[in-house]
This record gives structure tokens, sequence and C-alpha cells, in this order.
């Protein structure tokens, strides 16, 4: 779920019109901004926001249309995207599209490119309708001034297919990923960076899908990139790690994640900072491999660490806390503190429906949990409700023969049976097969 890397937008301008004393500024400012991006590219973030800083302070006494300050700003906003900061982070965005607006106009590349980063920030806050929104903005610019097989516009339909996924729209997220690959592909060296995004990106679509068998070696081929062209520190295979050992956990494979989500975990830890949003989904997804394996005392203080993270970086009501606030459900349903489990899962289930909406997959693994809690304290009525309404999601979005379908549906099947209802039990047994044999 990547956006735009750091580019110099700038550079080439007419620099001669400008003053002897701003010449020796326009010195020092690619020299701080030549430094900076190096100090980024090391994922040295304190060193390059200084040097960002600094080569700010040089635009002061550039002219007032002049780019470079909106190059600076971008960048500056990038950093703060990078390290989790996105509070901070709009504000760079929204000066440099006002610098860019009033110097070259909107239909500029460069325009376009700090909509995209700015879209990339919104997907990232879990405003997927805005991020929509700027993404199709830059689009049509992009392929009208580069062409419609730059890398940039590959890079916008990549990115435009995770706002879909996030969504759970995945036939759609498919279609956009594949054609950002395409392009990519043909754009650049088959061991590009922004080639091993893609690829990371279409496995992510095919793993929520239950496709793992094509997810992996997906996940496979963009680590190795990553290693090969990045580094084995960066933080981007850190985050190939941690999708491959996602992989392997939602498949009940509890023996190979561990060391994959320890590994990422040093990584983000060391080049991200141990409060970036990043560094909290592998401590949740650590979590979660220790409570499915019933060691629920390494788990409580992961599962609280990543949401204190989530919250603090992310705000109260994106939906990472939801999904935090769910975990720690399902641990205190597990220990049999089933009054708490029971308030938790209902803030994420409200929380849930008021970020993604009243029909995203993502509920169906809130709605499982909720419902066999009230089977287990023989409140069937109630189980009940949450049975039907994830079911009715499964038909509108996974299918019911995805794997996280799977199990509500037998949990449903039995609770019609624990009360005496065979035949109920029966006829949605025979739907259930009739609409899998649809989807094949």
């Amino acid at each position: 779920m990547n956006c735009a890397t750091i580019l110099s937008l700038g550079g080439v301008l007419c620099f001669c019109f400008l003053s002897v004393i701003i010449s020796a500024q326009e010195a020092l400012w690619e020299q701080y901004m030549a430094a900076a991006e190096k100090a980024y590219k090391q994922a040295d973030y304190a060193e390059a926001e200084q040097l960002y800083l600094a080569a700010l302070k040089r635009t002061e006494r550039f002219e007032g249309g002049d780019t470079r300050r909106a190059t600076n700003l971008n960048n500056l906003g990038e950093l703060h995207r990078e390290q989790g900061h996105y509070f901070q982070a709009e504000p760079f965005y929204r000066q440099a599209l006002e610098v860019w607006e009033k110097a070259v106009g909107r239909d500029h590349p460069d325009f376009a490119l700090v909509l995209h980063n700015l879209a990339g920030l919104y997907f990232h806050q879990g405003r997927f309708g805005e991020a929509e929104e700027l993404y199709r903005q830059a689009l049509p610019i992009l392929e009208q001034i580069l062409g419609p097989g730059h890398p940039r516009v590959a890079a916008t339909f990549s990115n435009l297919a995770n706002v879909y996924s996030a969504q759970g729209q995945y036939d759609q997220a498919e279609s956009f990923q594949l054609r950002g690959l395409a392009l990519l592909k043909e754009a650049l060296d088959a061991e590009h960076p922004e080639v091993a995004t893609s690829l990371n990106d279409l496995a992510a679509i095919y793993t929520s899908q239950g496709r793992y068998s094509e997810a992996e070696p997906l996940y496979r081929q963009a680590l190795s990139i990553r290693e090969k062209v990045l580094g084995r520190d960066h933080p981007n295979v850190a985050q190939s790690l941690n999708n491959l050992a996602e992989l392997y956990r939602d498949q009940d494979q509890y023996v190979q994640p561990e060391p994959l989500y320890r590994r990422a975990l040093s990584i983000l830890e060391r080049s991200s900072g141990p409060e970036h949003p990043n560094t909290a989904t592998v401590l949740n997804n650590l979590a979660a491999l220790y409570s499915a394996q019933g060691e629920y005392e390494k788990a409580k203080p992961l599962y609280e660490r990543a949401l204190g993270i989530w919250r603090k970086a992310l705000g109260a009501e994106h939906p990472a806390v939801a999904t935090g606030l769910s975990n720690l459900a399902k641990l205190h349903s597990a220990q049999g503190d089933y009054a708490e489990a029971e308030s938790l899962y209902l803030r994420a289930l409200n929380l849930r429906d008021k970020t993604l909406g009243p029909d995203h997959p993502e509920t169906i693994h809130i709605l499982t949990n909720l419902a066999q809690l009230y089977v287990d304290r023989s409140r069937y009525a109630e189980a009940e409700i949450h049975y039907r309404r994830l079911l009715s999601i499964a038909e509108k979005t996974l299918g019911l023969g995805h794997p996280d379908v799977a199990r509500g549906l037998k949990d449903y099947t039995t609770l019609l049976r624990t009360t005496d209802r065979d035949a109920e039990a029966e006829r949605l047994e025979e739907r259930a097969r009739a609409l899998r044999s649809q989807e094949d």
C-alpha cells in the first residue's frame, strides 16, 4: 500500500534571473536537497528532516512563484508520511499544491504528483473516498502529459487498486493492479523497486480473496527484488516479510511466521521507529500468532502496544483501531472475560461500520467472533442476527467459498442444529453449495 516515492520535482528553472546573493542560496538549497534525499533513501529520517528544513529556509530568498519551494514542501510531506506522522504531513502537501497551482497551473505532472502523494496520505488515514478522488484527478493529467505508459501513470493505477482493495472491491482492485503492473514492467527494469511494490500489492489482493497459492510466489518475488535492490534492512523489506508471514498465519501455519515477523519488527523499529503505524501492524500480527497458539500472556502486551500506536498516529477512528479492538476482544474471550470481550467487539463493529461502511468484508471477522461469543453464552438469538449479517456481506463481496466465510457458515449451521432447526441448516448448506458452484 505504498505511495509515490520522493521525487525531485523542480531543478531546471531559469536561475539566471535571480541575483548573485540568491545564486548562493540556490547552491546551498541544492546541496541540502541532495543530502536530504540521500539520508531519506538510507531511512535516516531525522537527518533528512533537518536537511529538508534547512533547504526550505533557503527558499525564503527565492521569488514567490519558485517551484523549488513546492518540491521542498512535497518532500517534507513524504518524509512525515513515511514515518507515520500523517497529521504533520498534510499541511506540507497542501502548501506544495498551492505553490504549484500558482506557478504552473493544475495541468502539470508535478502538480499531479503532489495530488498523488496527498491521496496516498488519505489512504493511510483510512479516508478512502478522498484518496480515490485525488488519484482520479491526477490520472488524466499524467496520462495526457507523460503518456499512458509512464511509470507515474502505472503507479496511480496500482494505488487506485489499493483503494478499491481496502474497500473490499477486489475484482476492480485486481483489474487496476494488473494494469499498473503491466505498465511498470514495460517502462522499468524487471527488478525495479516499483515493480516489487506492485507485485506485493497484487499478492495482498489475492490474499484477501483467499487465493493463497497465487499470492505466495508474488510475495517471494517482491521480497527478493527488495532485498537485492534496497538492501536487507530497508522498511520495504520489512513489509514483504510481514506480508509473507501473514500469508502463512492465515493458513494456520504457525512455525514459519514468527522469525519473519521478528525480523520485520527489528527492521522497522530501527528504520521507521517504535511508534510508526507499520511497526504497530507487525506487533499486532505477532500478537495474533501468539494468541492463535494460546500464548495469551505474550500476546496481550503486544496487542495493547499496537493499539496505542495506532490511536496516537492515526486517530481514534481509523480502521486499524477497529482491528486492534477486535483482536483484544478475541483475546479476552479466549481467557473467559466475556463481558470485556463483548464490549470491545461492539466498539470495533461500530467503528468498522462507521469508517468502512456496513458491507465491508473485513467486518466478517468481527461478526463471526461476536456471534460465537453469544453462542458460548447461550444467547442464540443475538448470535443469529450477526450470522445472518455476515452471510449477507459474504454474498455481496467475498463469496461463500472464501476461507474467512467458511467458519461463520459452519458455526451458523451448528447453531441451527443446536436449536433443533435441522431443516434450516440443511437448506443453508444446500444454498451455500449452489452459490459456491456458481463462484467456481
